[in-house]
């Protein structure tokens, strides 16, 4: 109702990466309504990305994401605003990027990102949606350990440990049917959507996760970690780290 389109209006929502799980949420976001959408990507458009990351077009090779996302979403809703960060995410900027917003979007593709959201978003107490994506498979869920601490997980809680690099390809490595992202962000999009208005029941403490070629979607559940570095309920801030050299297991 109007009620809830001037809360969208009213709405703040940063998106981490304009290329595969970004573009789609983005689109749905600007035609939501979403008052004002932050892009932060340091990436620029490649012809190799155009199959996956629909937001942009072969106009938009060469440009920063950002950019190209910002051009093509007011183009969809010019009464909104989009604010385009071209910078690559770090601990020396994101405390910045997650100022004054409601909901952070991860659209991230590497784990020292993800983990990186994970702790700002709490340090912040922010809800994060996360997806990610891997050849035919998909999944997708919502951290809120900064708002509810004990009772909501993080990101760490399900992945204590990073995976080695040699078993975390990125898409572009790894490869990925091209409509995946376009389904894991439609997801996404929904959950900040939820988020914004408070309506439905987020994925917070559960695991969607979804096999393309046998279109079967099974949820898991998530327990908040009791021993959890970062969100357990006592716990101070611990700073941020270097998150790549913990990714290598350094």
């Amino acid at each position: 109702g109007e009620a809830g389109q001037r809360r969208l209006q009213q709405s703040r929502v940063l998106v981490l990466g304009a290329g595969g799980l970004g573009a789609p949420a983005g689109f749905y976001l600007a035609a939501a309504g979403v008052g004002h959408l932050r892009f932060a990507d340091h990436d620029r458009v490649e012809r190799s990305n155009l199959h996956r990351q629909i937001v942009h077009t072969e106009a938009s090779v060469g440009q920063f994401k950002v950019d190209s996302a910002r051009e093509r979403l007011l183009a969809l809703n010019p009464s909104i605003e989009v604010e385009a960060v071209p910078e690559r995410v770090t601990s020396e900027n994101v405390d910045a990027l997650l100022e004054g917003v409601d909901v952070v979007l991860d659209g991230s593709d590497n784990f020292p990102l993800r983990y990186l959201l994970n702790d700002a978003c709490i340090k912040h107490a922010k809800p994060l949606v996360y997806a990610a994506i891997e050849r035919f498979d998909g999944q997708v869920s919502v951290f809120d350990a900064g708002r509810q601490r004990g009772v909501a997980p993080c990101y760490r809680c399900l992945f204590p440990e990073p995976p080695p690099p040699e078993f975390a390809p990125n898409c572009s490595e790894a490869g990925v049917l091209g409509v995946l992202p376009g389904l894991a962000g439609v997801l996404q999009a929904t959950e900040v959507l939820k988020l914004l208005l408070g309506i439905g029941e987020p994925l917070v403490g559960r695991l969607l996760r979804f096999d393309a070629l046998g279109m079967r979607f099974r949820e898991t559940g998530i327990r908040p970690d009791p021993h959890c570095p970062v969100c357990a309920p006592g716990v101070s801030f611990p700073g941020y780290i270097d998150y790549a050299a913990f990714c290598r297991g350094g």
